[in-house]
């Protein structure tokens, strides 16, 4: 292990900034995240905590990290993703991978979504290093959240942690949240058969049946919001975005291959796979009727929703400790892996969501000791007391 003996709040943020961790669907923009991994585990178990590392299957430069404080059943989660998403280095007037102060701000990739939360974790923690715990406290560190979210899926297919609470520390400005949507991204595939555009019918065009594609789906966002309400949610609809398409290669040729792909978010009770076959069989039809290929999939692994629970202990708690109602929010988290492992969960953190995915990230200074305060409560309340 590298990392240095019990680094404080600044040096362990300024040194996880400086690693970069990307991970992206692109091949060519996706890294490994165990560089970072290293470094907690170097820092926690030289504050005494049993550091697990779990490599992920298949993807041999990440890992998640168990890092347990205490023993026993039940006990408290505190949980982050090591990966931030990838940059636009020219976008940034900051250096992406050197943590700079200025305009009471800390800037860096990763400072708010979320890098900052282990320097937040491990701060919090050290109070009680010197203390009995009654119940552990866990610090979980996790792979590829920003895509594939495989760092959370190998955690619930073994079952671990076994923690009673967590806390997913990603940014949502301190307020605690309950609730939000899933999501499913799909890809329509159109093969058809390219020739010369002077004449139609030397050609099937791609092009064309994925106009009626593209139409098909608009009229399925539209029944989809026509059966799928939930008030608690600022869109209270599902939603379907049209992301990006590729097709052809030339005005003059007929297009021989077209692809689209695009976005469903679904509220809590709706099942990804039953949607997608329903729009399945909406699509289908147009391939025996154009003469074409097509072909619906996964672009990666869809993210259910979380439906926690308003009046959970947990919530409750948060919103003493904060003062904030809790809410719904309509982009994505880990938080149902966990929750589906029967930890009452919620997620909150001390960044905000605007700022995450943006160039010149940054975690607001006065932020940071409203965060230490709120994890030591949380602390006292599920592990020691």
């Amino acid at each position: 292990m590298t990392g240095t003996l019990q680094p404080d709040f600044t040096s362990a943020l300024s040194r996880l900034i400086e690693i970069p961790s990307v991970s992206s669907t692109l091949p060519e923009l996706d890294m490994g995240n165990m560089p970072v991994i290293n470094e907690l585990a170097g820092w926690l178990e030289n504050m005494g905590f049993n550091c697990e590392i779990m490599p992920i299957p298949g993807e041999p430069n990440k890992a998640n990290l168990i890092a347990t404080l205490g023993s026993g059943p039940g006990g408290l989660v505190l949980s982050g993703h090591t990966d931030t998403v990838p940059y636009n280095a020219n976008r940034w007037n900051f250096d992406p991978f050197k943590m700079q102060e200025a305009n009471n701000r800390l800037y860096g990739l990763g400072t708010c979504d979320m890098k900052g939360f282990f320097a937040l974790a491990m701060e919090a923690a050290r109070a009680y290093l010197d203390q009995p715990f009654k119940a552990p406290l866990i610090i979980l560190a996790t792979a590829d959240e920003e895509s594939s979210m495989s760092g959370a899926r190998a955690l619930a297919a073994a079952g671990k942690p076994k923690g009673r609470y967590a806390v997913i520390g990603e940014p949502t400005g301190m307020v605690p949240v309950y609730m939000h949507k899933g999501i499913m991204m799909e890809r329509v595939s159109i093969i058809g058969q390219s020739g010369h555009s002077s004449n139609p019918a030397l050609g099937r065009n791609a092009m064309e049946t994925a106009h009626k594609v593209i139409s098909e789906i608009m009229a399925y966002r539209t029944d989809l919001g026509s059966q799928y309400n939930n008030p608690g949610f600022a869109v209270p609809t599902p939603t379907v975005n049209l992301g990006c398409i590729h097709g052809g290669d030339n005005p003059n040729r007929i297009c021989g291959s077209c692809r689209l792909d695009f976005d469903v978010r679904l509220l809590p009770g709706m099942d990804s796979q039953q949607l997608r076959n329903g729009l399945r069989k909406r699509l289908l039809p147009f391939a025996e009727q154009d003469g074409v290929e097509l072909a619906l999939e996964a672009i990666s692994p869809s993210i259910e929703p979380f439906a926690g629970s308003s009046d959970s202990p947990l919530v409750k708690a948060c919103e003493e400790l904060t003062g904030y109602t809790a809410e719904s929010v309509a982009f994505t988290t880990e938080a149902p892996f966990f929750s589906d492992m029967g930890m009452d969960t919620v997620v909150l953190g001390p960044g905000d969501i605007d700022q995450a995915h943006q160039p010149d990230e940054f975690l607001a200074l006065d932020r940071i000791q409203p965060t230490i305060d709120l994890l030591q409560a949380l602390i006292r309340k599920y592990c020691l007391n």
